[in-house]
């Protein structure tokens, strides 16, 4: 928080009782009647904000919003890197989400710092105003991914221009809109891609774990959401390398039409817990490892490919079907048991119908 003048300041001390994990900047020559743990300052706003840009992911400045517009307008990079912006008047009165509104979250901030001030927050952005998809962080609270990033302005004007926009999603969490709000007029719901031609949609936004690279050269322009849908359950020999679990999991994926992207986590036995390959894996696609013992593995019943050789030596029946049967709690796999010399893969997809019930 950047105050500059002495209402400012009182404003951003305020603030800070309540938000405690904020560092506040205050003027130097107002800082002695504070009492309170903040940085002081002097000199020009304009030599000290470059470095709080750089540092903070959001920042609150108290002043007008012309003077904020100054001061930030040589530091501006894009919307994927700039941090979010709120300024608040000196008065109190309103908090303005003026950068980063969406991806950075300023929106979200201004409302936060509006409610505790009592302040009006202003939000302009068109999805948030015009009451429609904000398709840049649509899904982002459940860790959704874009799959590629360059259609959304285009898909975002087909919304807010009220173009008729596709809308097909056959996994994830459904609970992105919010309950009791009617869905834009122009969003049609698909029940499968195969009814594009006769929808006559200008856009679409997919939510799938798919690779749909079928429909590649067929599509409006779209923007294609990798929800975290697939848990990968893993069995692998004492040793096995990363590079040879990895490439085992791509190889099961990609026959099945799947994408990686969509991997919620790994799934395996409890004696895998210092398996380095298995670590390295989680590691570098930053995904958690859930562990079962061999009592809950061999509770699953039916049990898909029991085996012999596998319970001799580690007391379960099966290890990566079960695993994955365990973590995502569905009744199926999606992808049964493939084998190379040192791993063994299979794949489920969680069941969001019965999460959502709990």
């Amino acid at each position: 928080m950047l105050a500059v003048s002495r209402p400012g300041s009182e404003l951003a001390l305020r603030l800070q009782r309540q938000l405690p994990e904020a560092t506040v900047f205050l003027p130097e020559r107002y800082v002695p009647f504070s009492g309170a743990d903040v940085k002081a300052w002097s000199g020009t706003a304009s030599v000290l904000l470059p470095g709080m840009f750089a540092r903070y992911d959001g920042l609150v400045i108290f002043g007008s919003v012309g003077m904020v517009v100054r001061l930030i307008a040589p530091l501006l990079v894009d919307k994927h890197t700039d941090p979010a912006v709120v300024v608040v008047d000196d008065a109190g009165r309103s908090a303005v989400s003026i950068l980063s509104g969406h991806l950075g979250g300023a929106n979200a901030l201004a409302r936060r710092v509006a409610s505790l001030l009592g302040a009006q927050a202003v939000i302009t952005t068109a999805s948030e105003v015009l009451h429609t998809v904000a398709v840049d962080i649509l899904g982002r609270e459940f860790g959704w991914r874009i799959q590629s990033g360059a259609a959304v302005s285009r898909v975002s004007a087909a919304l807010v221009n009220g173009e008729r926009v596709g809308l097909w999603q056959d996994t994830g969490e459904r609970g992105w809109w919010p309950e009791g709000r009617p869905l834009p007029p122009n969003l049609v719901c698909l029940a499968g891609l195969e009814q594009l031609p006769e929808a006559r949609c200008q856009a679409i936004l997919i939510i799938t774990d798919r690779l749909l690279e079928q429909w590649a050269e067929g599509l409006p322009p779209s923007v294609i959401y990798r929800p975290r849908s697939l848990v990968v359950g893993l069995g692998c020999n004492r040793g096995a390398t990363m590079e040879e679990i990895a490439s085992a999991v791509h190889e099961g994926l990609a026959e099945a039409g799947l994408s990686r992207a969509s991997i919620r986590k790994l799934a395996t036995i409890d004696i895998k817990r210092d398996e380095a390959g298995l670590q390295a894996v989680a590691r570098q696609w930053a995904v958690p490892i859930e562990y079962f013992s061999a009592e809950e593995m061999n509770g699953v019943s039916p049990m898909p490919n029991p085996s012999l050789t596998v319970r001799k030596w580690t007391g379960a029946q099966g290890v990566c079907e079960p695993a994955a049967l365990l973590g995502s709690g569905a009744a199926a796999l999606i992808v049964p048991k493939r084998k190379t010399a040192n791993v063994t893969v299979a794949v489920a997809r969680l069941d969001f119908e019965r999460m959502a019930g709990e």
